[in-house]
Formats: structure tokens, C-alpha cells, sequence
């Protein structure tokens, strides 16, 4: 049986809610067959991140490389990369290859406020990255990070969209989960000409691990089986929101989203948004 495949390119997760884990278990909800490039390990748990060990930029090409020669694949998300060198690495790696569909989720920070890229790095992700984007997926702190607006508006939010655009990115997600003051969870689209918005119930929990992590990789996965950007953010957003609505009680801090509820959710008839 001929599969459709995803590369993830990122750091794991030791408590598996976010990172290589978390991209895994999309990947495999929706259909796709997974693999791996780790460019960190980290030890965390639902509390947060009590250490990062970041592996060689040559680990990550090589490995690369390793799926390149003989798997291929038809999309790549990019999460956790750490430093500019690996940063660098990765991207020189990607064009050599001449892969298009990749997703960027620009981790800076995790739950807890450890960060996860470090400051020199970010000049390296819109020069080196962002030009290598079919879709960029910051939240709002990462926006502002990248493009050194403060955003607070919707207009703010369009215009850093069109910033994140110019920078390279083909199209831009500017997700809205940290609006917290708002009862509607808005991502916008920007597809370089036009805006489309996505709109779900905003759900009070605070098992939200990996959400991150989860929405890009379903893009990637569905970017992968051959749908439309537009398409595969639409069932991205279906697929995290119904992650975090059926949510699951691990650890005792910010818990990890539900991959297989929207599987389940399918299979019962019901719909994650209105």
C-alpha cells in the first residue's frame, strides 16, 4: 500500500505532549506515515522544561539526508530548532532537496516560559527559514518576536501577517490562542492577497501542551495527502480544537491536547467547530 508521507524536524518532548511526539501522533491520527529528525532532546514534563541538550547541527543534516536519499517525503514542519547554526543546517538541507511543502511553527517559548530558541537565532529563522515557508504558524508572542510590532488588534494581527509574508513565508497563520480575553479561539490566513478566518469556541482548560506543536503538524499532514493550504489549516483547526475540548487529565501543570479525539470525533458524526 502506497502512503502519503510527513517529516518532522524538531525536539522531543520527554513527556511526550509536545515536539517530535506530539507531530507523531498527528501525523498518525491523520494518515500519514511519520518520521523524525531530532535537533534537541529536552527533559519536561506537564510542570515544564528542566533541561535542553541540543544535538550537533550535523546530526540533523545527516539525518536528513538519511530520509532524503531513500524515503523522501511530501511535507516537512519544522518545530524546535534551537540555535541559528541548526537553524542554518536545516534549511540548507530542505532546499537541497528541493522540498516545498514545509510548514514553520517558530517555538520560541514553551508553556512554562523556558526558552527554546535562543535570541541570535531568530535573525537566522527570517532569513534562512522563512523564505522556505509554503506556511508560518507564530502565535502572537512569536509574531511579535519576529516582526518587532507589538500586537494587540485585529489590524495589528493583518498587518504583521503581511510582514511575516514579505519576509518570505507563501502564506501566514497568525493564531489566536492567546487572546485570552476574547470567547472566540481566531486564527487568520493570509494567503499574500486575501485573509480567511477560522473561528472556534475558546475552551477554559489548561491542558494545552503541545497545541502548537499538534496545529502545524496536521497542516503538514494534510499538505502532504495533496490538499489546498486553505483546506489543511481548516482541518487543522478542527482537528486541535476538538484536541483540546476532549481533554485528558496527565501530570499535574498544563496537560497534554487529546490526539485521538478527532479521529473519535469523526467517527461519532460530530464537529469540533460551528
Amino acid at each position: 500500500m502506497k502512503v502519503k508521507k510527513a517529516l518532522t524536524i524538531a525536539g522531543s518532548d520527554s513527556g511526550g505532549g509536545a515536539g517530535i511526539q506530539a507531530d507523531i501522533k498527528t501525523f498518525q491520527e491523520l494518515g500519514v506515515y511519520g518520521m523524525s529528525v531530532l535537533t534537541a532532546v529536552t527533559s519536561q514534563n506537564t510542570l515544564g522544561v528542566q533541561a535542553v541538550y541540543p544535538l550537533p547541527p550535523e546530526a540533523a543534516a545527516r539525518q536528513i539526508q538519511s530520509i532524503g536519499e531513500d524515503i523522501g517525503t511530501d511535507a516537512v514542519k519544522t518545530g524546535m530548532l534551537f540555535d541559528a547554526a541548526v537553524i542554518k543546517s536545516v534549511a540548507r538541507s530542505i532546499s537541497s532537496f528541493g522540498w516545498e511543502k514545509v510548514v514553520v511553527d517558530p517555538v520560541m517559548i514553551a508553556k512554562g516560559g523556558t526558552s527554546l530558541l535562543q535570541k541570535e537565532a531568530i535573525a537566522a529563522l527570517k532569513e534562512d527559514l522563512l523564505p522556505l515557508a509554503m506556511v508560518v504558524t507564530p502565535n502572537i508572542p512569536e509574531a511579535e518576536e519576529l516582526t518587532g510590532m507589538a500586537i494587540k488588534t485585529e489590524e495589528e494581527k493583518k498587518e504583521a501577517a503581511r510582514v511575516l509574508h514579505r519576509l518570505g513565508a507563501s502564506h501566514v497563520v497568525m493564531k489566536g490562542g492567546h487572546d485570552e480575553d476574547v470567547e472566540k479561539a481566531v486564527d487568520i490566513l493570509f494567503d499574500g492577497e486575501n485573509f480567511f478566518y477560522f473561528t472556534s469556541p475558546r475552551i477554559q482548560t489548561k491542558n494545552t501542551h503541545g497545541t502548537g506543536c499538534t496545529f502545524s503538524s496536521a497542516i503538514a499532514a494534510e499538505l502532504a495527502k495533496g490538499h489546498s493550504v486553505y483546506n489543511a489549516v481548516s482541518t487543522a483547526k478542527q482537528f486541535i480544537q476538538a484536541a483540546i475540548e476532549d481533554s485528558i487529565q496527565i501530570g499535574n501543570g498544563h496537560g497534554p491536547t487529546n490526539h485521538w479525539a478527532f479521529g473519535r470525533r469523526n467517527q461519532l458524526g460530530g464537529k469540533a467547530l460551528e
